[in-house]
């Protein structure tokens, strides 16, 4: 059995905080690694961001990464206020546990297998200098946390 978006390769575990630059002394203290740089989600004319399927130009982030396995990261993610998918999980649900993420190909094809199996697509967007896209689905019912599928169009 395949599954729904044919792939196991998980790649990261994501949290919404509040405070990203505190959050991240935390974890680097926890893991014994130097806390990482902070980023930005970056600018609508290169991510496209859509939110509910409607551009989000508004819709950003910070974000910081640590690497904790071959190929998997832990993510801190702190909303810049905008409406999106990080946002409302912060209104919502305060901190906590957001997504998990797994590397695919076919975005669009992973997306519509996912909406048949019930996931719809809430946010969706391209990431670094477009070198990439993300999708958010909702699977907070079922799987009780977002589902991200992630596509890096360089190659591995």
């Amino acid at each position: 059995m395949d599954g729904v978006i044919e792939s196991k390769l998980l790649t990261q575990v994501a949290f919404i905080v509040r405070d990203v630059e505190k959050t991240k002394v935390k974890f680097a203290e926890f893991l014994g690694v130097p806390p990482p740089a902070v980023v930005d989600g970056g600018k609508f004319e290169i991510t496209g961001t859509q939110y509910q399927g409607k551009p989000a130009p508004d819709a950003n982030c910070l974000m910081a990464f640590f690497d904790v396995g071959p190929q998997v990261q832990i993510e801190l993610i702190q909303p810049n206020g905008a409406q999106s998918v990080w946002q409302d999980y912060l209104n919502e649900h305060g901190e906590g546990l957001h997504h998990i993420a797994f590397g695919v190909k076919g975005m669009d094809g992973k997306i519509r297998a996912c909406e048949r199996f019930g996931l719809p697509c809430v946010q969706r967007g391209k990431y670094g200098n477009a070198g990439g896209e993300y999708a958010y689905l909702d699977a907070r019912s079922d799987l009780k946390c977002y589902i991200e599928l992630l596509e890096n169009y360089s190659p591995a």
